[in-house]
């Protein structure tokens, strides 16, 4: 009887503890000090969204190609908005030769559609600017826009908007003359400002989910492209050199099954928004960037075997997925054309897909080369573990694939993959294999956007970027 009554006497104490209420922290009083001073040694910020965070234009027309739906909007589903969303094909030719007239106009804070004529807005990246904002990073864009006042102090926060249907090297390419220009105009800023003239500017970087690629591609190689011959260019840490901080929230380093299915399936980012089909998501070099690694076994056959190499060409030609298969020639019809022959048609398609596929293996081997980042530069990682998110598929005989095993991560990025973990099942007894010398990891309960939301992630960002000790 006295046994019972102690433990119904704990159980009583766990409950009333569990039930106590969550007490988020004053990040206003936490930081306001250093927020408020005006330091001209502080790094400007960099904010880097992630795949569909940025808005795309068509300039000729000026309409929308991403960033707001509904009616008037493009729709990929009519000969028009699938020439518009989905990038041009050629036979033969690089992906830097392939090039439309749609252009990013700006990251992302929300998404708006229309339901039933009444506008509807999603929060995007809107919780990691306002995080920032509490740390004292201005950002211009919000300025411009209207949105924000913070009178004539806002030159410390950036937002680099990217043509995310684009190659991952290209965009970061992009990433480094968008660095140089910043460079200029935060030297003139602070000379106007402070009377300062600096000899170099170092920024820190804040990425969300593919955006993280962006920026490890540009801090090991800079602006340099991947050699013709799919050999791996000379590891360098180019952009090492401007960067001081990264952030990554949600990176997909180790790649994400979704992206394995979007480019077979096709993409439904909600319920009310329009559906993009495989063979507009599969001109998009981007999307195969996305994909897992063959050696973390994300895919068996219809054998239950590991298929040895996910990005193989014939692997997709064979069970036709994505633009292989021939269910999608009525939109390659609509992407070309001028091409009268469905055999032909298919022919391009596999072409582009063979050269994704490729050229997406030929980054992601460049990206997981473990180096030793200089000791300048700081790595902190924000990942989810606490959602069941896609880690096993099987395909049967026809292609179709099935999800046989899930794994903890934030609903989109497992775990395993932000961390970019390279042991297998049968070796995690041992403590974290990866290519990543990561300085910080924080663990955040929640799914891929919702992370951005939490206390738990303010806190820690704000932390690391305005008072973590710094290297020297």
């Amino acid at each position: 009887m006295r046994l019972r009554i102690s433990i119904l006497f704990l159980l009583l104490l766990f409950l009333f503890a569990c039930g106590s209420v969550y007490q988020p922290p004053d990040l206003g009083n936490l930081y306001s000090e250093l927020a408020q001073r005006e330091d001209p040694y502080r790094n400007p910020i960099i904010v880097i969204p992630g795949i569909l965070g940025s808005k795309l234009v068509d300039l000729e027309s000026g309409a929308v190609v991403w960033g707001a739906f509904g009616l008037g909007h493009v729709n990929p589903n009519t000969k028009s908005g699938a020439s518009l969303v989905a990038l041009p094909m050629g036979e033969g030719k690089k992906f830097d030769e392939l090039r439309d007239d749609v252009a990013p106009d700006g990251a992302l804070d929300r998404v708006i559609f229309n339901f039933f004529g009444f506008p509807v807005q999603l929060n995007a990246y809107y919780n990691i600017l306002r995080t920032l904002g509490v740390g004292g990073y201005r950002d211009k864009g919000l300025v411009e826009a209207g949105a924000v006042d913070y009178g004539d102090r806002h030159f410390t926060c950036f937002q680099f908007d990217y043509d995310w249907r684009r190659d991952i090297v290209e965009i970061a390419g992009k990433l480094d003359r968008f660095i140089e220009e910043k460079t200029r105009y935060v030297q003139e800023e602070t000379e106007k400002r402070f009377g300062i003239k600096l000899d170099e500017v170092k920024f820190d970087i804040v990425t969300h989910s593919m955006g993280g690629l962006v920026a490890r591609y540009y801090l090991r190689y800079g602006d340099v492209d991947l050699p013709d011959d799919g050999s791996l260019p000379e590891l360098t840490w180019a952009g090492a050199r401007r960067v001081d901080h990264l952030v990554m929230i949600a990176p997909p380093n180790g790649g994400a099954l979704d992206a394995l299915l979007n480019l077979i399936n096709g993409f439904s980012p909600e319920t009310l928004l329009p559906h993009y089909p495989a063979g507009v998501v599969g001109t998009m070099p981007a999307a195969y960037q996305l994909l897992p690694r063959s050696r973390h076994r994300p895919l068996l056959d219809n054998q239950g075997r590991p298929v040895p190499d996910i990005y193989d060409p014939g692997l997709w030609q064979s069970n036709g997925w994505g633009l292989a298969d021939p269910k999608q020639d009525k939109v390659l019809n609509m992407l070309l054309p001028d091409i009268e022959s469905p055999e032909k048609r298919l022919d391009i398609a596999l072409d582009h897909q063979r050269k994704a596929l490729l050229r997406a293996k030929q980054f992601n081997s460049a990206l997981d080369i473990p180096a030793k980042p200089p000791n300048s530069l700081r790595l902190l990682l924000i990942a989810g573990d606490a959602e069941d998110t896609k880690k096993t598929g099987q395909f049967d005989s026809s292609g179709r694939i099935k999800i046989i095993e899930t794994g903890p991560g934030d609903g989109t990025v497992l775990r395993s993959s932000a961390l970019m973990d390279e042991r297998l099942p049968d070796g995690l007894k041992t403590r974290l294999l990866s290519p990543i010398q990561w300085t910080q990891v924080l663990f955040v309960f929640s799914d891929h956007l919702g992370l951005t939301k939490e206390p738990a992630f303010a806190d820690n960002v704000l932390y690391f970027l305005l008072e973590s000790p710094r290297p020297g």
